[in-house]
């Protein structure tokens, strides 16, 4: 692709840590004197269906045979959802942008891996791919996350920070003309999970957690994990979740909506504890951005000085989406979408696969 050409269609999918859908974007992008313009022109949440969640969320125990088929069926389901997309909306896309599914993210052995060929996604719509965007930062030392400051850095540049609430809750920002961001803590995996013990989806508004009360062991033993990671910024994965989190969030002597309460707790105090002690307007984004009550706690914690906005829904629905469309942008213009001062990578990159071009 021409990397003069200043306006580009993409299509972003993004499916998420709290397993909720996929997310596809359809997002024009356009290069003017002053920096970037978007736009989100049309955008859907495909709803997986039991069986898909239940394939991505036990993939990480498949033997590597199984798992490469997975990958291949995956890859295909994102190809076939993705022209369905593009189909019923009438749209054209110059390629399309694929984060994929995490189902390992190891960086500290060398190694992160996104469930979705490229190729079978190529396949089954014959419209160029990019995808993988995380393994060449960690193959040069990074953590392969997050990736998304880089479009919070040319696309959301008035905002003092980015947060985003998804399955896990990360910010950036710039400090002293540097993007910084990291991963903070657990939100919607651990929202969700708790949620599904009283067979609902998520809790909505935060509606549950609003009517438990903290348990103070819970709330401590969550801080003593957390504080762990404080210092150190790792980008936090499932292996964490599993190992140290859902243990605590399966304490059958405490009621599930004490523990929702408590997680609820834990989460806003790490989150408000995140930012720059100054004055600040923060975008904040993903499905947590919905959890009134999640956003309540976080503003009782919050000095006068902290304004917390939340934009309209399609922003804060399908951000991830529009970004990782971005990133695409960038890919393929062979420009930085992956910058080391976030991931702590030996040099910053232009990461991802590109197919099709």
């Amino acid at each position: 692709m021409d990397s003069n050409q200043i306006k580009y269609n993409v299509v972003g999918l993004m499916s998420g840590t709290s397993l909720d859908g996929l997310d596809i974007a359809h997002c024009t992008f356009k290069k003017t004197a002053s920096g970037w313009e978007y736009s989100i022109n049309k955008a859907d949440t495909v709803k997986y269906s039991k069986k898909w969640s239940d394939r991505l969320a036990m993939a990480h125990t498949l033997s590597a045979e199984d798992l490469l088929k997975l990958d291949a069926e995956y890859g295909k389901l994102l190809g076939d959802e993705s022209l369905k997309f593009i189909t019923n909306h009438k749209l054209k896309a110059d390629f399309i942008a694929s984060h994929g599914h995490t189902i390992f993210h190891q960086p500290d052995k060398g190694f992160t891996y996104q469930l979705g060929n490229g190729n079978a996604l190529y396949a089954a719509t014959q419209i160029p791919v990019v995808y993988d965007f995380r393994s060449l930062d960690v193959a040069r030392g990074g953590e392969g996350a997050p990736l998304v400051p880089a479009g919070d850095k040319f696309l959301f540049g008035d905002y003092d920070v980015c947060l985003n609430l998804g399955g896990i809750a990360n910010l950036s920002m710039d400090i002293k003309q540097k993007r910084l961001a990291f991963d903070i803590c657990f939100v919607n995996m651990g929202l969700n999970y708790l949620a599904q013990k009283k067979s609902k989806t998520y809790d909505k508004g935060g509606e549950l957690s609003s009517n438990g009360t903290i348990n103070q062991k819970m709330l401590s033993a969550l801080n003593k994990i957390y504080s762990k990671y404080r210092l150190t910024k790792p980008s936090l994965g499932r292996e964490i979740f599993e190992k140290q989190i859902k243990p605590l969030l399966d304490k059958e002597d405490i009621s599930i909506e004490d523990r929702l309460r408590t997680f609820t707790e834990s989460s806003a105090q790490e989150i408000v504890a995140a930012f720059p002690k100054e004055k600040i307007n923060v975008l904040c984004t993903g499905g947590g951005a919905f959890n009134s009550f999640l956003i309540s706690c976080m503003l009782d914690k919050c000095d006068d000085d902290v304004s917390i906005i939340i934009p309209d829904d399609n922003i804060v629905k399908f951000k991830e989406a529009l970004v990782f469309a971005f990133l695409g942008v960038l890919r393929v213009r062979n420009e930085v979408n992956c910058l080391k001062s976030v991931t702590g990578a030996q040099c910053d990159s232009s990461g991802g696969v590109a197919i099709g071009f």
